[in-house]
């Protein structure tokens, strides 16, 4: 039989809460598991729908070929003409933060400045963000290869004793630092289908792992499974419901989901010295259970109902 839907995924303690709401849902779907797997263009897997949940920081588990493999496929059954929520546009947005910025730059929305550099003395040579600055990968997920640096000498040491931090795609950022009020933390929004799910306040403690599944930064003090060595604090981040986000926020989210052709996704922001500044796109948008049942609703739930509407038309 032919499922009403494909969820394409590599982690799936992420899945397990989205797979039991389609369950009680009744919503027949298969899954296609990007960590080991391979596809023939001319029989390419079958469905009404497909939903990506590929996620860049598939490397951190040792599964650096999902990526590709996630690439090739959405790209191939969009060629054929299959419909794939968060397809291969969205992607490979989320798989690039230069790309995310210059999206911003084009829409007027404030972001941090960013370099995007292969050779570290070239980076040096056109930076002019000033220090400290950040560290990134231009493919990021779960705080992986981040780095808040001092000066250009701390960059050069860096990168000599850590050849690894260019991999897995041998690019790098330096970003602006912007330091905020560390009580208020970041802002992230939850988006489906272009309208805002819920938002809540993300606060790390310095940490730079900041994904909102409870696989990865669970309630109290226990160890994630997507732990990341880490030299910042020991105190777990902390989430909290956010139901006040201004509207012009809202609305500033929602232009980003529509240039970037993304159907659901989690914007984040912070707020320092009067500016509002966005600096991050998740396509695979990892829901908190909390969050929702704080706010009267299960966040999976309405992801299921929302899939279920889409299989309809």
């Amino acid at each position: 039989m032919v499922p009403d839907l494909i969820v394409i995924h590599e982690h799936p303690e992420w899945q397990k809460p989205l797979f039991a709401a389609l369950e009680r849902r009744g919503i027949s779907f298969s899954v296609y598991d990007l960590k080991r797997n391979g596809f023939d263009p001319a029989r390419l897997p079958h469905a009404g729908l497909y939903f990506n949940q590929a996620s860049p920081s598939a490397y951190v588990r040792g599964n650096t070929r999902a990526v590709p493999l996630a690439l090739s496929l959405m790209r191939s059954l969009e060629s054929a003409g299959a419909r794939v929520l968060n397809g291969s546009r969205a992607f490979a947005l989320e798989l690039s933060k230069s790309a995310q910025a210059a999206l911003m730059l084009k829409l007027g929305i404030d972001c941090p400045r960013t370099l995007a550099f292969n050779d570290p003395s070239i980076g040096l040579d056109l930076w002019e963000g000033g220090w400290p600055a950040l560290l990134k990968p231009e493919q990021g997920g779960s705080g992986a290869r981040m780095y808040l640096l001092h000066s250009p000498d701390e960059l050069s040491r860096l990168l000599h004793d850590r050849p690894e931090l260019w991999l897995p795609d041998n690019l790098l950022l330096l970003q602006e630092y912007i330091p905020s009020d560390p009580a208020r933390g970041i802002v992230r929004m939850e988006f489906l289908g272009g309208d805002l799910l819920y938002g809540m306040r993300v606060v790390s403690h310095g940490a730079f792992n900041l994904c909102p599944s409870e696989a990865c930064n669970p309630e109290g003090n226990a160890v994630g499974l997507c732990d990341l060595p880490t030299t910042a604090s020991v105190r777990p981040v902390e989430f909290y419901p956010y139901p006040e986000i201004p509207t012009d926020a809202v609305e500033t989210g929602q232009r980003l989901l529509a240039a970037g052709g993304l159907d659901v996704a989690g914007i984040e922001y912070l707020e320092a010295g009067g500016r509002r500044v966005f600096y991050d796109v998740n396509a695979n948008s990892n829901l908190r259970k909390p969050i929702g049942a704080a706010l009267g609703f299960d966040p999976f739930d309405r992801v299921a109902e929302w899939l279920g509407s889409q299989i309809a038309a």
